[in-house]
């Protein structure tokens, strides 16, 4: 059977820390997390622990994960202890099994292969028949005092994920909920221009980032972390690492929604995205055309693969409206409405390209996405009041099928 959270929890109870109590009773077991073969813990590393007290310590917490992982009848590929000083910072990680480096010019041992048993099985692993592999999602934790997360993401850019996501964060917010925005689009950023953060810098207070309150949103970028200019090459450890930190080290407070906007494919950060956050679900943005159909179709199928609920498919740049109010189906209509009835999925809405939505992400104002008095802006603001409220639907829908939310009825 696979490893849980809870057991891994368990069987560290009995593991003593640098100070010689229990990790666990001590408080200084922060989080366990695992995935399929690949399991994780972060601690807090007591203070004036050496580097080989921590290696020592997690030499101890490997040796219990792995006695619970052979009960279990589990093969653990990859096991990974975390260490934090009392700020959150990391400070020390150790990596077992897969993921070990090993020095230039050394060969890694060769684990002997498992013989095969019936079936052509490795010997001492014996699926269950019938039952489904665990996702992400059903070992990630919940994070404080948000009641919603909601991921936004495509299957290739350029289809307005982020402008999406950014107004119905501010949507959300104006409809009187407390909303967080987190940028999660890790080499692309497009938040400081979309909400005109330039002339703000990024402030730490007691080791956590404050996040940026404008247009009645709070909101964290690594676009205000690093140099406007510089480019972010970075391979998939460092994306992870970008995301976990702007994620778990920004002072959020309590939120109603915090949306997540997910760099364009299926790649490093939603898969961490995943196994880090229990969403509510995932918003996927798509465009009429047929190529954009297709990437998103495999956006939806990511999702579900990580076991996020696909909350609805949005239909972004559905027509053009010109300021004399006339349509223009530049990119076709109704296409992404289609590709959402094949996969069985909602269609949220579509929202049409309008000058001022142009002019308004330029300028850093979305809230003037909601006012607009004109031809388009009506139609503009219409389109994105439709969307909100079958969002809001759906994540109702979604909150009780989970158990977290109760239906209600009042009686006058």
């Amino acid at each position: 059977m696979p490893l849980t959270k809870d057991a891994m929890r368990d069987a560290l109870a009995s593991v003593p820390g640098t100070d010689g109590a229990s990790i666990v009773s001590s408080g200084a077991l922060l989080w366990t997390t695992v995935c399929d073969t690949y399991a994780s813990i972060k601690i807090e590393a007591g203070a004036g622990a050496s580097k080989q007290d921590l290696e020592a310590l997690s030499q101890r917490s490997r040796a219990a994960i792995e006695h619970l992982a052979q009960q279990n009848n589990t093969r653990l590929d990859s096991f990974i202890v975390e260490y934090v000083d009392h700020a959150g910072k990391v400070v020390h990680t150790s990596r077992f099994g897969a993921m070990t480096s090993v020095p230039a010019g050394t060969t890694p041992p060769q684990a002997a292969s498992p013989k095969p048993g019936p079936g052509g099985a490795p010997a001492g692993h014996t699926p269950i028949g019938g039952l489904k592999q665990p996702t992400p999602q059903q070992n990630a934790g919940a994070l404080p005092n948000v009641r919603h997360v909601i991921a936004v993401g495509a299957g290739k850019g350029g289809v307005g994920k982020s402008t999406v996501a950014l107004n119905i964060a501010v949507g959300l917010a104006r409809r009187g909920h407390s909303v967080g925005l987190l940028d999660g689009d890790i080499y692309g950023p497009s938040m400081p221009t979309m909400l005109n953060l330039a002339g703000l810098d990024a402030v730490v207070h007691q080791g956590m980032l404050q996040p940026f309150f404008t247009h009645g949103i709070k909101a964290m970028t690594i676009g205000k972390l690093v140099d406007t200019d510089k480019p972010l090459i970075w391979r998939g450890p460092m994306a992870h690492g970008a995301f976990k930190q702007l994620t778990e080290q920004t002072e959020w407070g309590e939120l109603d929604y915090l949306i997540i906007d997910l760099p364009p494919g299926t790649g490093d950060v939603s898969l961490t995205m995943a196994q880090m956050l229990q969403l509510t679900g995932a918003v996927v943005v798509c465009t009429p055309q047929k190529v954009a159909q297709d990437d998103a179709v495999r956006a939806a199928k990511m999702f579900q693969q990580l076991g996020i609920t696909v909350l609805g498919v949005v239909e972004n740049m559905s027509g053009f409206i010109a300021d004399d109010g006339k349509h223009y189906d530049i990119f076709g209509r109704g296409g992404a409405e289609q590709m959402a009835q094949r996969l069985n999925v909602p269609f949220l809405g579509a929202l049409p390209i309008t000058m001022s939505l142009r002019a308004n992400s330029d300028s850093g104002n979305p809230t003037a996405n909601f006012a607009g008095t004109d031809a388009p802006g009506t139609r503009l603001r219409d389109a994105l009041e439709a969307m909100l409220t079958n969002l809001e639907g759906q994540v109702a829908l979604a909150s009780m099928s989970s158990g977290k939310q109760r239906p209600t009825l009042s009686i006058s």
